[in-house]
Parts: structure tokens; sequence; C-alpha cells
């Protein structure tokens, strides 16, 4: 993922100054500050152990962060004070892609149609490339959440294997049909666009966001 932001930073004319990788991990909060002051935003997609101290460094170092790794939600209460105490912005997502966030709204229609619906079982499938480290994905998760505010109770069933970029689908089955919902990542360009999307955003702003709110404002000033 670093590599294609990098790629498609520099494609839309924007300079990558600094990448950080596995052998800056033991750098402390502090150093990393030191090295971020003076960018104009960070994006980070690498490890969940690594959310906290990379989430430290940036608003250390007055720095707006593309949170694109997943599976930190147990450092969430702790990122967001650290957020609140500096005066710093961070925004994150569960899937930077503008599909799968465009999807998110998709299923949100369905949950609710459904709801009036008991003989329809909600269900959510999900595969990605065997090296992806958390099963369920965010995106499968905040599939679920997305069910469970209308109401529904889903299973998720997940798939590690090959070199699969990810793919999503929310059902809803009975004994006389199935209806099916599919995100299907052809590759990870997608993800790199929507952090990128998400670093101009965020420019001149402060607290923490959900990717989410980005597209939402952009469907709102397209309607307007």
């Amino acid at each position: 993922m670093g590599r294609l932001v990098s790629k498609r930073a520099q494609d839309d004319g924007d300079q990558v100054s600094l990448v950080l990788t596995s052998r800056d991990a033991k750098r402390s909060a502090e150093e990393l500050a030191e090295l971020l002051r003076g960018h104009d935003a960070a994006i980070d997609f690498s490890v969940a152990d690594a959310v906290l101290a990379n989430v430290t460094a940036c608003v250390r170092a007055g720095l707006p962060l593309v949170e694109g790794t997943t599976g930190w939600t147990k450092h969430e209460s702790e990122v967001r004070q650290t957020v609140e105490e500096h005066g710093g912005a961070l925004i994150y997502g569960a899937n930077f892609s503008i599909g799968v966030n465009l999807f998110y709204g998709i299923v949100a229609r369905a949950a609710e149609l459904f709801q009036h619906f008991p003989d329809y079982a909600p269900f959510i499938e999900e595969a990605h490339h065997s090296r992806k480290r958390d099963a369920p994905s965010g995106t499968a998760l905040r599939l679920r959440d997305l069910l469970a505010s209308a109401g529904h109770d889903p299973a998720i069933a997940s798939t590690r294997a090959g070199h699969i970029p990810g793919t999503h689908r929310v059902g809803f089955d009975s004994v006389s049909d199935q209806i099916t919902l599919t995100h299907t990542a052809r590759s990870r360009e997608g993800f790199a666009a929507g952090s990128l999307l998400a670093a101009r955003w965020i420019q001149g702003r402060k607290g923490t966001y959900e990717f989410s709110t980005v597209i939402n404002e952009i469907l709102k000033a397209r309607h307007e």
C-alpha cells in the first residue's frame, strides 16, 4: 500500500518527501515527530500495534493523519484522547475505497428494507489475501454494524487465501429466494485514491473523523 500511495500521489502532482518503513518501527514517538514536522499530511497503512505510536507522533508534529490500518479498535479510546489532547486531526476508516463507502450506503438502505421481513436471514461473506492479519475484516465488521443498526444479527464468514484483493458480500436469504449485494476490489488502487482524497479533505480541520464523513460531504455537495 505504501508504494501504491506514493505512486498515486506523484501521479496526481503531489510531493512524497518522506517514507517510513518497518526499519523505523523502533523509533520513539518524538523521533518520528521530528521527522514528520513540516509536512502537510501523513498516510499510514502499517500494522495495528503501530497505530497508537504513529498517531502520537503525528499529533506532536502538528500533522493530520490518514489512518488506513485496520484491527486497532482496542486502542480507539486512547487514540481519540491523544488526538483531542493535542488538538490533532485524524481520519480513519475500515476501508478507504470510495466504492466500498458507497456500498455501505446501499447496504444500510437494504438493511432498512429487510427489517420489515423477518423471513429473510442476513449474512456477510468476505475474502482477502493470505497476508491480511485481521479476520473478520474491518469492512465486514462495519457492514455488520450497519445491519445491526436495523435490528439484524448477521453471521460473518471469512476467507484468507492467495492474492485476493478483497471481496465483500451481504446477503438476505429466505426459503423462496436470496438477494445478494457484492463489492469486489480489482486492485488496491482504490484504497490509495481514497486515502489521498482524505488527506486533502482533512487540511485545516481538527478532531477525529471516519472516512464516510468525506463521502457524505461530497454527496451532499453534489445534491445542493
